[in-house]
């Protein structure tokens, strides 16, 4: 396949996909590089022990501003030169983040770090425009493959690279990776220019009345949530329990339990093909059931044994598969409500699911010290479960909405 750009010039889709993935994993991996280095970061910033818990959540919060505010922009602005625009600021940033000893400095660049990594949201519906509509569930699912890559590498990538050198050398490390993605996506990526663009302030007003209108992408951003608000609740209290008396795991052993997990990358490609053959509904119930059923696995651990250990790792890799396959059939139904408020509908989306995310990360930590890892189980599987039943009263027939044409 082959895409032509207003130049002439003909591009192959396929470089164009796998440029896109990879630059979608390498910008969204700076928003979870610090997760399992608020120990050293503090230590070097003099944070206090408090206060840890900023360097996660300053980027979170950042990255969940730019869903509402920045992605869209793409119904507004030329998408390339908005894109690289933002990823030139991702450089500076991550730059100036592995520079700095100020921890007020260090906290705002954070922010603004996951800021501008929503630019990542400007890039997956951007194949959707230059693909077929019969192929357009594959495409998206090798895009989004690079994005649930970026999320799952990152922690124990930056584990093992600051465990060799430094946390500093890992934010150096991504300024070079975005110097690579600036100018990959430069050559590769054909314009894109929004048709009839409104006003900045008529976008934003725009965001309430569909998200309001549009049953599908609010249930949609439910269904996700709670997938991801199960996925969150595994990640955020696995590392606590696995370096606990009961695996007594060290920072590296748990980096490889998580390198381990990214075998359920392997989930998007596979449920594009399913929603390109008219099996979404089919597909978002077996996600639901499988991500609630993981848990199971990880219940049966009992003890530090190389078996205990194995029916974590088919935990994470299944919850994985189950959230990244679910992500790829939501947005696959998002991107066909209408080109002209994708950028708006995909922030609108990210920003639900994500929503739910950082809820379920929270109530996750308050689970595992309040009853251990049983109480993350539970929690875990009933996320899935209701969504599953929320799920059950959605019409059967197919449905198609459109966004009104009287939005801007």
């Amino acid at each position: 396949m082959q895409a032509r750009n207003h130049d002439g010039h003909v591009r192959s889709l396929t470089v164009i996909q796998a440029m896109l993935a990879i630059a979608c994993g390498m910008i969204i991996a700076n928003v979870y590089y610090a997760q399992p280095l608020t120990g050293l970061i503090s230590a070097t910033l003099g944070l206090p022990h408090t206060s840890t818990g900023l360097l996660v959540t300053l980027p979170l919060a950042g990255y969940g501003i730019g869903l509402l505010t920045i992605v869209p922009l793409g119904d507004l602005f030329e998408n390339r030169r908005l894109a690289l625009t933002l990823i030139c600021m991702e450089m500076l940033f991550t730059l100036a983040l592995s520079l700095t000893s100020w921890v007020t400095a260090y906290l705002f660049i954070a922010f603004l770090i996951g800021l501008v990594a929503s630019a990542v949201q400007l890039l997956v519906p951007y194949i959707t425009y230059l693909v077929d509509e019969e192929a357009r569930g594959r495409a998206v699912g090798r895009v989004v493959s690079g994005v649930m890559l970026g999320i799952m590498l990152a922690r124990p990538l930056s584990s093992l690279i600051a465990n060799v050198w430094s946390w500093r050398e890992v934010f150096r490390m991504s300024a070079v990776l975005m110097a690579f993605v600036i100018i990959g996506l430069r050559f590769v990526l054909p314009p894109r220019r929004p048709m009839q663009p409104p006003a900045y302030g008529s976008l934003l007003s725009s965001l309430a009345k569909i998200f309001l209108s549009t049953e599908v992408l609010r249930r949609r951003g439910i269904y996700q949530g709670a997938l991801f608000g199960a996925f969150s609740v595994f990640w955020t209290a696995v590392p606590l329990w696995l370096s606990g008396p009961r695996f007594g795991l060290t920072q590296q052993g748990i980096a490889w339990v998580a390198l381990a997990g990214i075998a359920g990358a392997i989930a998007p490609p596979f449920a594009g093909r399913i929603a390109d053959r008219g099996l979404t509904q089919a597909g978002t119930a077996g996600a639901m059931l499988l991500a609630s059923g993981s848990f199971i696995f990880s219940d049966l651990a009992r003890g530090h044994s190389e078996l205990s250990l194995a029916l974590v790792i088919a935990t994470a890799i299944l919850l994985d598969f189950a959230v990244s396959a679910n992500l790829v059939l939501s947005q696959r139904v998002i991107y066909s409500l209408g080109a002209e408020q994708r950028s708006r509908l995909n922030g609108l989306f990210m920003a639900t699911f994500f929503a739910g995310g950082a809820i379920s990360s929270a109530a996750s930590g308050w689970a595992f010290a309040h009853f251990g890892w049983a109480g993350v189980t539970v929690l875990g599987m009933v996320l899935p479960l209701a969504a599953l039943l929320y799920f059950a009263t959605e019409r059967r027939k197919p449905v198609v909405e459109c966004v009104s044409a009287s939005l801007p």
